[in-house]
């Protein structure tokens, strides 16, 4: 498959680089710590009106790609910082089914010289707010691109729904599944419906401890009709705010205790009601369905179901990216979900957005060096075409296997 790729008509003036990044998930702000740390002025437009305004999940892993993007992205505080707030599970994946029967086990490889031995698993609340830190005057909240113009200069001016604009050398679509960047630059590029939906929850380990067997890297529990549950453990080392202090006290972190992710998922025509009515439920509504869908599965798993606190469920539509040929030739270019959004199935999403990151940070450092803006991001766009799509085709094939999500088209 042909990368997309474009021509900048006119290269900036590298030495006073500016760029833009609309998107303030955590490969947009992974990317502006990496820029920040290499002189490169930045400024993140998002749309949210502040940091913490909605639920953007929970536990996420970071496998070695995650780990080495962070590694060469934050400030070695920082790092550190991460290291020492995230769990340490082991590299054990496991599949059973419904009645606890082990149906696949697996070791994953070590890799000695990073955290955890590569495979970590992180609070996303957390995670955010180590990227965060730094970059007061450069995230600007309440700022939901619209479009963008590229000028005759080969700068980019984003415009915003409140009637504000920004102008940079380079725009970096990093701005979700919904990617209003995307939808401009690559009109032709697709996102379906997957065909699954997901209950997300948490149960605090003070309130229900789950079999050891259980409390792995990540396992999966296949019933029939191929419904299921996720479960992976966050059980931290110290308290976090004991962790800042103690390394980076310039960053604040929001308390946090042990807890089990437990997902729900299922095929949308398997679920007793319409989206609509999945999507308006509140927390008691979402834990009673999970359980009535569960009901006759090994009693240890309708325990962990009982046990999920109502007020962290919600309800999740599993989408992905169809893998896409050639943009248009502008200065624009996508990170992360707004290019190569993926179902969970293998679980890479977040470490693909901070690969993207680390990759498109190398290339703009060199843009800053002298290099031609136009070669770098275009190399760049050949590497994360090929690592994203694969991982988007990757984790089509074993969700569709695994659990019925759809085949890509």
């Amino acid at each position: 498959m042909r990368p997309f790729s474009f021509v900048v008509e006119k290269g900036p003036n590298v030495s006073d680089m500016h760029v833009i990044i609309a998107g303030g998930g955590l490969g947009g702000l992974a990317l502006a710590q990496g820029l920040r740390q290499a002189g490169i002025t930045v400024s993140v437009y998002e749309k949210d009106p502040a940091a913490a305004f909605r639920n953007q999940g929970y536990r996420i892993r970071i496998n070695p790609d995650g780990i080495t993007a962070l590694r060469e992205l934050l400030t070695p505080p920082a790092f550190e910082l991460f290291a020492a707030t995230s769990a340490t599970p082991g590299a054990r994946m496991a599949t059973y089914d419904h009645r606890l029967d082990l149906v696949h086990a697996q070791e994953l490889p070590l890799v000695p010289d990073l955290p955890g031995g590569g495979h970590l698993a992180v609070n996303r609340l957390t995670l955010r707010q180590i990227l965060l830190s730094g970059l007061d005057k450069a995230v600007h909240y309440g700022a939901r691109l619209t479009r963008y113009d590229v000028n005759p200069s080969g700068t980019v001016t984003a415009h915003f729904a409140d009637g504000a604009s920004a102008t940079g050398d380079v725009l970096i679509g990093a701005d979700g599944v919904n990617s209003a960047v995307r939808k401009q630059y690559l009109p032709q590029a697709q996102v379906v419906d997957a065909g699954l939906r997901l209950l997300y929850g948490k149960v605090p380990f003070a309130v229900h401890q789950a079999p050891p067997e259980l409390l792995g890297l990540w396992t999966t529990v296949v019933g029939p009709q191929r419904r299921f549950l996720g479960l992976a453990p966050v059980r931290y080392r110290e308290p976090m705010r004991q962790a800042a202090a103690r390394i980076a006290p310039e960053i604040e972190l929001s308390e946090d205790s042990d807890y089990l992710v437990c997902v729900f998922g299922a095929r949308r025509e398997l679920f007793p009601c319409s989206d609509e009515e999945l999507f308006a439920m509140d927390g008691p509504r979402l834990r009673a369905l999970t359980l009535s869908q569960v009901a006759g599965w090994d009693p240890a798993l309708v325990e962990i179901v009982s046990a999920q606190d109502p007020v962290t469920i919600f309800p999740v539509t599993v989408r992905t990216s169809v893998p896409t040929a050639a943009g248009r030739p502008t200065a624009v270019t996508l990170l992360g979900d707004a290019i190569h959004v993926m179902s969970p199935a293998i679980g890479v999403g977040a470490n693909t957005a901070l690969r993207d990151a680390c990759l498109l940070r190398a290339q703009l450092v060199q843009a800053a060096g002298g290099r031609s803006l136009d070669v770098v991001l275009r190399a760049y766009e050949e590497e994360m075409t090929d690592y994203g799509f694969d991982a988007v085709r990757e984790s089509a094939s074993r969700g569709h296997s695994l659990v019925g999500q759809d085949p890509l088209p």
